[in-house]
């Protein structure tokens, strides 16, 4: 177990719905990407998942969670929160948003909940790692714990 000044938004958040996980710790100076994390850690590209988060022509804010190696389909992905169309929030903005940082950033603990999809490639998998809200920080969990903690759901969201 972490100290608890070790703990993240999303492990506190973890811990209070009694949603088991695993915390991996990694050196780590600046994020570069999901898969270089992936690498780094010696973890199977397929269970790494990467959270974006879209903004909707209507203004609303969404995130998705899909495989490190794909790409969000940017139609698919608006057409499962029912937008007509969904833009790639820019960087500069993450933290504003979401209170995580570029590289540290997860579906869960956001600065305010925004709605959820996790692209259901993962639904099939016994687990997944995910970003732990900090750079240099993996959370491992069941993909059906990290859908009830998200208030997610499952949705095909990324370029076939």
């Amino acid at each position: 177990m972490q100290k608890k000044e070790c703990k993240t938004n999303a492990m506190r958040i973890l811990e209070k719905q009694k949603i088991p996980y695993t915390c991996q710790i990694y050196e780590c100076e600046e994020f570069i990407s999901g898969v270089v994390t992936a690498d780094q850690n010696q973890l199977p590209h397929e269970q790494v998942y990467k959270t974006l988060v879209t903004r909707g022509k209507s203004g609303e804010y969404y995130v998705f969670v899909i495989p490190v190696e794909k790409e969000l389909d940017l139609k698919k992905a608006a057409k499962s929160v029912r937008e007509k169309s969904v833009e790639m929030l820019p960087m500069k903005d993450i933290t504003k948003v979401t209170g995580y940082v570029r590289g540290g950033c997860t579906a869960i603990g956001m600065k305010k909940k925004f709605q959820t999809v996790i692209d259901q490639s993962a639904a099939s998998l016994e687990s997944i790692y995910i970003s732990g809200g900090k750079i240099g920080m993996q959370l491992k969990l069941a993909p059906q714990d990290l859908l009830c903690a998200a208030d997610a759901v499952w949705e095909d969201v990324v370029v076939s």
